[in-house]
């Protein structure tokens, strides 16, 4: 069922890497310039041959290859994935090296003049690592007040990752690789040969909390009236004690506030000594008026760096329900103040979402400009897993821009598409340009891509994917990189007869996809109602034991009673 190969290396040494030997490389921004004017010079013939094509595939009648659809899972390349192409695919295609291969893709509605040609089609698909998990756990509380959630909150694979998974680990800092995949049921679908594929990233597990270097916090608290709905500033009040309690006496904490303006409550302070000073500021959080994000934001950046310690993790934790109303309230703005402070002092951001009522697209983009990543909490018991369990133990990073690209073989895959990462599209020739931003993670996290893929009818068993794993080590900055395969006879009779990891993934997939029925996002392949979704999912977790998929499933039985 799955494969990982590879041992870890190191790029920069291998000829075949970068055209270089013995680890030098030519200067990388003249380089990256002069790519972008060969870009433009080919914008013009790229744009002719495309019409070109389109003519001719009009003329033939089409096939495997010849879909045309306006869905962000197709195209070619990105994340979206792409339709099978020509060639005679007598070889799975690599990675694609700096600047040879593949579409330059972007955000939905951003401009970027490196972003200038039309789509080539191919085999790869290419995105930033994200273990974001906010949008499930936002729909959840959705649900529970009995409405269905916005299908623009909706971002799959923040679902698919909400869910524990057994993927081996490594030693050290980085990632092993694992690729499984299994055939869906070919009478819901209108076409056969369509399975689910799942690439598992896996760092390795959180050890000790000695362990790791000393962490150097600031905890940005929105203050304002909104927050004194309960489940907002009472949750955040029990989630900075919970903080204190389980901090070493050698990490550091500041506490900045915001409503209509912003306040350094506490300077950045060492706990060994200072428990009770720091309580007695987190006991004083009082909500007060409007909310000016960027107020609180600026003052709780400013702080980080007054507080800087060499050597330590750096990290901004915003704690909020991101629903700016006062002062600079332009996303742009905000984005670009964190995403200074990352550049020049390596600080991370990460978020924390609280209350019904949630700016879940702005916590969002402000986590991802700040190198970090978001979750949400609805009630106590969460916030005593996140703030007591889960960040102490994860302060520390193992990874940093952290790409992942998958090279789909053309002889045996006529069409793949990927499952959300919407907003973490990286261009294909960008996979190996470390000036492009990755994702950061830390010890014990996951990361799951799931695809859809249709394989060609009528091919012989073969070599399906190989997937390349690609990041910065935390502390050298040297890359590395790691690679795991799976061949076509591996696939799985069913995806619901496997395992339990593949099956949790499916359902939290095919639960995101039926939750935005916008006519944007094209189905999923071999999608049961959500009926029977949930009845699969309350199977599962009889047969594991595993309260999560538990919860999942009622998730799922609400969402269908909604419906």
């Amino acid at each position: 069922m799955k494969r990982t190969t590879d041992p870890t290396t190191d790029p920069t040494t291998d000829p075949t890497r970068d055209g270089t030997t013995g680890g030098t490389r030519a200067p990388r921004r003249q380089g990256a310039r002069t790519r972008r004017g060969a870009r433009r010079l080919r914008t013009a013939l790229v744009a002719l041959t495309a019409a070109s094509g389109l003519l001719l595939t009009a003329c033939n009648g089409g096939g495997h290859g010849d879909k045309a659809s306006g869905s962000s899972y197709e195209g070619g390349g990105g994340p979206g994935g792409g339709t099978g192409g020509g060639g005679n695919g007598d070889t799975a295609p690599l990675p694609a090296p700096d600047g040879t291969r593949g579409a330059d893709r972007q955000r939905e509605g951003e401009q970027d003049d490196r972003r200038d040609i039309a789509p080539d089609p191919d085999h790869l698909s290419t995105f930033a690592l994200d273990v974001d998990t906010a949008s499930y756990g936002y729909a959840r509380r959705t649900l529970s007040e009995g409405r269905l959630p916005d299908p623009s909150t909706i971002r799959p694979e923040e679902f698919v990752n909400s869910f524990r998974q057994d993927y081996e680990r490594p030693d050290g800092n980085g990632f092993t690789v694992t690729v499984d995949g299994a055939r869906v049921d070919g009478d819901r679908t209108d076409e056969d040969d369509w399975s689910l594929v799942r690439v598992g990233l896996a760092t390795r597990s959180a050890g000790p909390d000695g362990d790791r270097p000393p962490a150097a916090l600031t905890f940005v608290v929105d203050v304002s009236g909104s927050m004194a709905e309960p489940g907002r500033l009472d949750l955040a009040r029990e989630s900075l004690a919970a903080m204190t309690d389980r901090l070493r006496d050698e990490d550091s904490m500041a506490i900045v506030t915001f409503s209509d303006e912003a306040e350094t409550v506490l300077p950045m302070t060492r706990l060994d000594g200072n428990r009770d000073e720091i309580r007695d500021a987190v006991d004083t959080l009082e909500p007060a008026r409007s909310t000016d994000l960027g107020a609180g934001v600026e003052t709780g950046y400013e702080t980080a760096v007054e507080g800087l310690r060499e050597g330590a993790t750096n990290r901004v934790v915003l704690i909020s329900d991101a629903l700016a109303n006062t002062g600079d309230t332009d996303a742009d703005t905000l984005l670009e103040r964190i995403g200074e402070s990352r550049r020049e002092h390596g600080i991370t951001l990460f978020g924390v979402g609280v209350g019904s009522d949630y700016g879940d697209a702005l916590m969002e983009r402000l986590a991802d400009k700040g190198d970090g990543h978001t979750v949400y909490v609805s009630d106590e018991e969460e916030a005593r897993e996140v703030f007591g369990e889960q960040l102490p133990r994860n302060v520390d990073l193992t990874a940093r821009d952290a790409k992942a690209q998958v090279a789909f073989d053309p002889a045996t895959v006529a069409e793949f598409r990927l499952v959300g990462y919407e907003n973490r599209r990286v261009a294909d020739e960008d996979f190996r340009d470390d000036d492009v931003d990755g994702g950061e993670v830390g010890p014990g996290h996951t990361v799951t891509a799931l695809y859809a893929v249709r394989t060609r009818s009528g091919a012989p068993d073969g070599h399906l994917a190989t997937a390349t794993v690609r990041w910065l080590d935390p502390r050298s900055r040297a890359p590395r990189e790691k690679s795991g395969t799976l061949e076509a006879e591996d696939l799985g009779d069913s995806v619901w007869n496997g395992g339990r990891g593949l099956a949790v993934t499916a359902t939290a997939a095919y639960f995101a996809d039926a939750l935005r029925p916008d006519g944007r996002h094209r189905a999923l392949p071999g999608a049961p109602g959500l009926g029977e979704l949930a009845d699969r999912a309350a199977g599962l977790a009889d047969r594991t034991g595993d309260r999560d998929v538990r919860d999942l499933a009622e998730a799922i039985r609400t969402a269908d009673h909604l419906s």
